[in-house]
């Protein structure tokens, strides 16, 4: 599929793009360019990789001019670039807007305008009945992504949706691990909360799998196992071999949920079930409003969402496995151990 192809990775310089660079590097694929407002992250990969596949973009999504630069050619999109801190899009929310909205539509734009095949953009579970800026912003920017779905005949454009990558930057898993370094305490907000949990490998093959099977305004969601944040902590204690460090409870921040929702009531009732993933097609009625309002669904209200609390529920055994066969955590093992 992607032979002789050229793919473009908006926010590429990220644990995502590395992720896609290490599957596809080694295929027939022409080119992969990576467009990204970090310039020493881009050094740091061309030193890396050094590969003449690998091409460099700097700009910004919010900047059309510097995306029309880089799309010239593209075949394919992955369009990951995003701010997704939820405390500093919490006190920056028009921040989340420019990027995550403004952003997403500055990329379909421009893909549709030079023709590309398919793109793919991903969103995350905090989308879902969303309760802080970077999940509200996501929210729209998947409304984006559908709607410019539903109106363009030539360019498949589709969605991801995902919950916590593991070992991805920004993820709790590299913070507990550098406390325990720090000889500091490990810090969780609810010892109850759940998360999904999913490697980065998952997350490259969730967009793989929409590339492949998409139509146009479709979102994808992999069933994903889920585990407390307290069982984690326990669990990179145990596998750092320090089972009696500390662990200590801060208190919810800001914006945060006891436990993410992948899928809501309404969309569990359309999804349709494709064994490790869900797909849930796009909404294609007009703004003809009684069909909205005066119709209703009764099966919509004896559905249930998915979310962390009622997916499968990983055991210890069953999370350090999981842990153990990251390739981070491997390579923090390796430095823990030489220290």
């Amino acid at each position: 599929m992607f032979k002789n192809k050229t793919l473009l990775i908006t926010g590429g310089t990220g644990s995502f793009g590395n992720a896609v660079l290490r599957k596809f590097l080694s295929t027939d694929i022409k080119e992969i360019r990576i467009f990204s407002r970090d310039e020493l992250k881009q050094d740091n990969m061309r030193k890396k990789y050094d590969d003449e596949k690998l091409k460099f973009y700097i700009g910004d999504v919010r900047d059309k001019n510097s995306i029309n630069d880089a799309m010239r050619g593209v075949d394919f999109v992955f369009h990951a670039a995003a701010l997704k801190q939820v405390p500093s899009c919490e006190f920056y929310p028009m921040q989340a807007v420019k990027t995550n909205i403004i952003g997403t539509e500055n990329v379909l734009n421009s893909a549709i305008n030079f023709g590309v095949e398919k793109i793919i953009a991903l969103s995350t579970d905090k989308a879902v009945y969303p309760i802080n800026a970077m999940g509200i912003s996501k929210a729209m920017m998947e409304r984006v992504v559908v709607s410019a779905g539903r109106n363009v005949q030539n360019t498949v454009i589709a969605c991801t949706r995902y919950g916590n990558v593991m070992a991805s930057r920004g993820s709790v898993i590299p913070l507990f691990i550098d406390q325990i370094k720090q000889a500091k305490p490990i810090t969780i907000t609810d010892p109850k909360m759940t998360r999904f949990v999913m490697s980065l490998e998952d997350a490259v093959d969730l967009v793989l799998f929409a590339f492949e099977n998409a139509q146009s305004g479709d979102i994808f969601v992999q069933k994903a196992p889920a585990a407390s944040v307290k069982m984690l902590a326990d669990c990179i204690k145990k596998i750092l071999g320090v089972p009696s460090h500390e662990v200590k409870v801060i208190g919810t921040r800001h914006g945060e949920k006891l436990y993410e929702t992948l899928l809501t009531k309404e969309e569990m009732v359309k999804a349709v079930d494709m064994k490790k993933y869900y797909r849930i097609p796009a909404d294609v009625r007009d703004l003809n409003y009684s069909k909205y309002f005066e119709d209703g669904e009764e099966v919509v209200s004896e559905a249930e969402e998915y979310h962390s609390h009622n997916t499968h529920r990983l055991n210890e055994k069953e999370l350090i496995q999981l842990l153990l066969n990251l390739r981070e955590i491997k390579d923090d093992l390796k430095e823990f151990n030489n220290e």
